[in-house]
């Protein structure tokens, strides 16, 4: 299986839908929690080129947020990368 690393805030409703895919497809992944803690969050932003959450990664490559995650699950790309080791 990928390592799969989530960068996200509890209450988001992108980051919600991201741990929902996730779980259904029964991927573990690490989520790190950026919202009070500004030195993730500048890390987050600095390895996605991104500022919002939740940023996604797998096997260290940078997918995207959930919308990216989401598109890559319609056009049958997600389970591929997901099962890279």
């Amino acid at each position: 299986m990928a390592k799969v690393v989530m960068y996200s805030t509890r209450f988001c409703p992108y980051c919600m839908r991201a741990r929902r895919l996730l779980k259904n497809k029964k991927v573990e992944y690490e989520e790190i929690l950026v919202s009070d803690d500004s030195m993730m969050r500048a890390k987050m932003e600095e390895l996605s080129e991104r500022t919002s959450v939740p940023q996604i990664f797998i096997n260290d490559e940078h997918i995207g947020g959930y919308d990216d995650m989401a598109l890559l699950e319609r056009n049958g790309q997600l389970d591929a990368l997901l099962s890279v080791n």
